[in-house]
């Protein structure tokens, strides 16, 4: 594993499950990044986690960790309500920030980050890790330079019952302590809006980035037999129409995936669990050459490849691949849109929503 001569120096906050699974092996094997510091409130599990990752410094408090003048960045993997705050904080810091998705709980929290971040030169990006998929990455690439105008996207997202068989043997044994912070009650009690936030936040991304801004949707959703299903209707900026599929759980395999339908191709889509880091299976068809393409994508740890895309960004200026702030508002305003239309059966304009999920 061979790294660049310049490093960023990164600390990861938090050292629960998905720092666990997917952060700490991923900034440790990005080519451009070090695991500069961990940081966590629960004694036993930082220092678990500080024996198994060898971070150069350990911390117990977030703020002296921003203090650190040799710290450059932080990925932020805790619960979703201290996702803003977090990041508010290491703003004020000067501290580049990779936060999970979804950005934060309300618009307007999501709105009042964007204010702060305004007049920075800091990168900000949040974790939607599918951007970072080679398949996925090449099948935008396909319909930015091939397809010509869109016409109509279908995506969907369905968690699998049997889901947790697959990852219970892929991911490491999750290490937990009773000294953890966790935000009050239990976000997985009211189903639909965890199942919004934690899944359709993939979902809404992923159409986001494939077909651009959405200006508008219309949801139906149902509950049957303990699973969840929401249909929505979307409509892009560009006039193209959507439809977005998540239900959760499914009897059935995990199943991710799109179809899109342009005026000089098509293509067709199917994602798999992240944690096999195995690229989707993308095809693309072009009437210029009547022929599919598919990649290989033989580097598919996006955990890792959105790292990178992070560390590119900070230290040479490079574009930003990964979601930034304006799009985690925009999905923001996408997730509470789909709530509100399944509550009412009208159709939401995203500009026009408020509050949260």
């Amino acid at each position: 594993m061979k790294k660049d001569s310049r490093l960023l120096r990164i600390g990861v906050l938090g050292c629960g499950n998905i720092a666990q699974i997917a952060h700490f092996d991923a900034v440790r094997k990005a080519r451009n990044a070090e695991l500069y510091a961990l940081c966590d409130l629960a004694d036993d599990l930082r220092d678990k986690m500080a024996a198994i990752h060898s971070p150069r410094v350990v911390y117990r408090e977030y703020r002296e960790m921003l203090a650190d003048p040799r710290l450059e960045a932080v990925v932020i993997g805790v619960a979703d309500q201290f996702h803003v705050p977090l990041a508010l904080e290491a703003v004020a810091a000067g501290k580049h920030v990779l936060v999970e998705k979804p950005l934060g709980v309300t618009i307007e929290e999501c709105e009042e980050l964007r204010l702060q971040l305004r007049g920075t030169k800091l990168v900000l990006q949040i974790g939607n890790n599918r951007r970072f998929d080679p398949g996925i990455t090449f099948a935008r690439q396909f319909i930015l330079e091939e397809m010509g105008s869109m016409m109509a996207f279908k995506a969907w997202y369905c968690d699998s019952t049997y889901r947790y068989a697959m990852t219970d043997n892929l991911q490491p044994i999750p290490l937990t302590s009773a000294q953890a912070r966790k935000p009050p009650g239990n976000p997985k009690s009211d189903k639909p809006r965890y199942f919004l936030l934690t899944h359709a936040s993939h979902l809404v991304d992923t159409a986001r980035f494939l077909g651009g801004p959405i200006v508008s949707v219309r949801a139906r959703s149902i509950n049957r037999f303990d699973a969840y299903c929401w249909f929505v209707e979307a409509e892009f900026a560009s006039g193209a129409l959507a439809h977005l599929d998540l239900t959760i759980p499914v009897r059935g395999d995990f199943e991710e995936g799109f179809q899109i339908y342009g005026e000089q191709g098509s293509v067709n889509g199917r994602v798999y669990l992240p944690w096999f880091h195995k690229s989707s299976d993308v095809e693309c068809f072009s009437t210029k050459d009547r022929q599919f393409h598919r990649p290989l994508g033989e580097d598919a740890h996006s955990y890792k490849r959105q790292i990178e895309g992070f560390a590119d960004s900070v230290l040479s200026g490079a574009p930003q691949h990964g979601a930034n702030i304006d799009d985690g508002v925009a999905a923001m305003r996408a997730l509470v849109a789909i709530a509100r239309s399944a509550e009412t059966g009208q159709t939401m304009r995203l500009t026009e929503m408020t509050g949260s999920v």
